[in-house]
């Protein structure tokens, strides 16, 4: 077999293509790159989004509204003005949130039916204590937060506001589903309950309560199981539809009260005709104007621009009046005179 040797030139030549290539391939590759990198999304997988965007709109929407109420009745439970605001909704991990609460806290474990697993309330000791010292005849002044364990008497006062959130909880969620929440324990060390893995998912929705100058913290921690089974429910559609309900002869008469005292416009049309306007620019005191309309037919009422009634004119104490002769049914089948 006879061996070819190339030559300086034809190394060289050879060197010179592969560089040209190496090049090509690399520009063409970051290009690629590039136009790949645009379209490339960020992903944590620590922090896996479960739950979608409009299923958190509603239930940002919906413990709006139970943060607005829960001030009001807890307001009349202690007899001073509290007020409470919805700060975030967020979902993240078990590990995150159970980290991120003090220790010792009022950790409440709930057992939430129909829904799986369990749900968890947290009361900071930053509120609690404060609360406390007004259930048992407290003044204004700012009572000196203890960072220890809930005594059993402290427990038993805890238990009138968690059951007061349970109550208004219970009523916020009965457009979307019967809820019924129960208190199975209350713990004072976060970080020694797992009620699921530390990297699963759960909502965090937190409420800053604010008690003169005093404000403090209450989570409310529902974990995605739970929320998986009525995720089809917690959309801005479905909501709408659950909150209908048929009226009742209570809302009916309450509805009926409201409505007795409003002010109507009401007017009366005598005829109707048309002129052109140099007739109507003809026209002097004590002309007449002619219309088609029978003397003996009824006038028609209209309530707010809609008709309404049918009625005979006439004199009434020496003021012009009507009487009114037929309801009518359907005001679109009117075709005034």
């Amino acid at each position: 077999m006879s061996e070819e040797v190339l030559s300086q030139a034809e190394l060289e030549k050879l060197l010179s293509s592969s560089r040209r290539d190496s090049g090509r391939w690399q520009g063409s590759s970051s290009e690629g790159g590039r136009r790949l990198a645009q379209k490339i999304l960020p992903y944590d997988f620590k922090r896996p989004e479960r739950v979608g965007k409009e299923q958190m709109r509603v239930l940002q929407t919906l413990h709006e509204g139970f943060a607005r109420n829960f001030a009001a009745a807890l307001s009349t439970m202690i007899r001073t003005i509290v007020e409470v605001k919805l700060t975030s909704v967020d979902q993240l991990t078990y590990g995150e949130f159970i980290f991120s609460l003090e220790n010792p806290t009022c950790f409440n474990l709930l057992r939430a039916h129909p829904l799986e697993g369990t749900v968890v309330l947290d009361l900071s000791p930053t509120i609690t204590f404060p609360l406390i010292d007004r259930l048992l005849g407290g003044g204004r002044e700012a009572p000196v937060t203890a960072w220890r364990p809930l005594t059993e008497i402290e427990l038993l006062l805890v238990r009138r506001i968690t059951n007061l959130f349970i109550k208004e909880l219970e009523k916020a969620w009965s457009d979307i589903i019967p809820l019924k929440l129960e208190i199975e324990r209350v713990e004072n060390n976060p970080q020694l309950v797992q009620i699921v893995p530390p990297n699963e998912v759960v909502v965090v929705i937190s409420f800053e309560l604010a008690l003169g100058d005093i404000r403090g913290m209450i989570n409310l921690c529902i974990p995605y199981n739970a929320l998986e089974r009525i995720s089809n429910r917690l959309t801005s559609n479905t909501w709408v539809a659950y909150s209908r309900r048929e009226p009742t002869p209570e809302t009916i008469a309450q509805i009926g009260r409201n409505l007795r005292g409003a002010t109507v416009v009401l007017k009366v049309q005598l005829a109707r005709t048309r002129i052109t306007t140099s007739e109507l620019l003809s026209l002097r005191v004590g002309d007449l104007i002619t219309t088609s309309k029978d003397v003996r037919q009824p006038l028609l009422v209209f309530v707010e621009d809609v008709p309404k009634f049918r009625a005979r004119p006439g004199i009434f104490k020496g003021h012009k009046a009507i009487r009114i002769e037929e309801v009518i049914p359907n005001s679109g089948d009117v075709i005034a005179d």
